[in-house]
């Protein structure tokens, strides 16, 4: 696919209750008008999610933030101000302006402001925020290029290509509570970093209700087998399988090895995880994709979060 694509046309769509799949710095997003219900419930049709998962809304500026929010709270403000553009989420108290579909019936909404001058641009033209998980079958792997959105939806209205994600996983969701944070999904963004603005909540546990996306156990999953390096892995033929490699200690054996960093940088990890999965579902020679794991701290958390999720379903088998 090429780089063309007409930011007036895409905002004319958004503003005609269609959907546009468009980057942003984490995963590219499948968007609508968050406020007109009826648009959005075309988000949830064409990727077959399910109703009671709720949806991120994607802003461009605080003014809009002040009219999706009932009552914001100062710590938001200084949050915001430290990380958006960027990705973070935050679950927040949401207005009556928002509608119901977006929230899954809940009392908060996500919010974020994306760091991709396409996203920010295309909200801006639209007029209005933009309600938008990944843009890809619900459960499956999340979509880092144009390609990858074509493959999985290729009914969608309008894709704007903007190349490869420079992050390449979803956001860092966090909740405010009385005590400081809580941590919905991990992200890029850690705990510690959060932790210079507001403290981390150790007193409450987290509430495992979809409050937020990406909190299935089972997410982001290749059609094919999928399983994380490890003891407790069973006993695979090597001559079927793909490994995506971190430390390049694994390699032996695997037909295929995607080495997703050549300097063992667990953000190059993230950026490129997304993608060697893509890689290895589209490869007829590959019948069984194993993940190398990495520690479990801080930007690991979120490597292995998505790894874990991938897994899931087919370790169950």
């Amino acid at each position: 696919m090429n780089n063309l694509y007409d930011i007036d046309i895409a905002a004319q769509y958004i503003r005609d209750g269609k959907l546009v799949a468009f980057p942003t710095e984490t995963v590219y997003g499948l968007g609508a008008d968050a406020l007109n219900p009826m648009a959005v419930a075309k988000i949830f049709e064409l990727k077959e999610r399910p109703s009671f998962d709720p949806l991120i809304i994607h802003i461009a500026d605080t003014i809009q933030l002040e009219k999706l929010v009932s009552g914001i709270d100062e710590r938001a403000y200084k949050l915001a101000q430290k990380f958006w553009p960027g990705p973070l989420t935050m679950i927040l108290p949401k207005s009556r302006i928002v509608p119901e579909i977006v929230t899954a019936g809940l009392p908060t909404v996500g919010i974020r402001m994306p760091n991709h001058g396409i996203a920010l641009e295309l909200i801006r033209k639209s007029g209005c925020p933009i309600a938008a998980p990944s843009a890809n079958k619900f459960g499956r792997i999340s979509p880092t290029t144009a390609a990858h959105v074509k493959k999985q939806l290729p009914n969608v209205d309008y894709i704007i290509n903007g190349g490869k994600t420079a992050v390449g996983i979803e956001s860092t969701i966090i909740k405010l509570t009385k005590y400081g944070f809580i941590i919905l999904r991990n992200g890029i963004i850690t705990q510690e970093e959060i932790e210079t603005i507001v403290p981390f909540d150790f007193r409450s546990k987290t509430n495992y209700k979809l409050s937020a996306p990406g909190m299935l156990k089972s997410h982001y999953s290749p059609k094919k087998m999928f399983l994380i390096a490890d003891n407790a892995m069973p006993n695979i033929d090597k001559s079927k399988a793909g490994l995506i490699s971190f430390s390049g200690e694994l390699e032996n054996d695997y037909r295929k090895v995607i080495r997703v960093s050549e300097r063992k940088d667990l953000k190059d990890y993230a950026v490129n995880m997304f993608e060697a999965m893509h890689t290895f579902e589209d490869d007829n020679e590959i019948e069984i994709i194993v993940a190398e794991p990495v520690n479990d701290s801080g930007i690991g958390k979120a490597i292995m979060d998505r790894l874990k999720k991938a897994e899931f379903t087919w370790r169950q088998k």
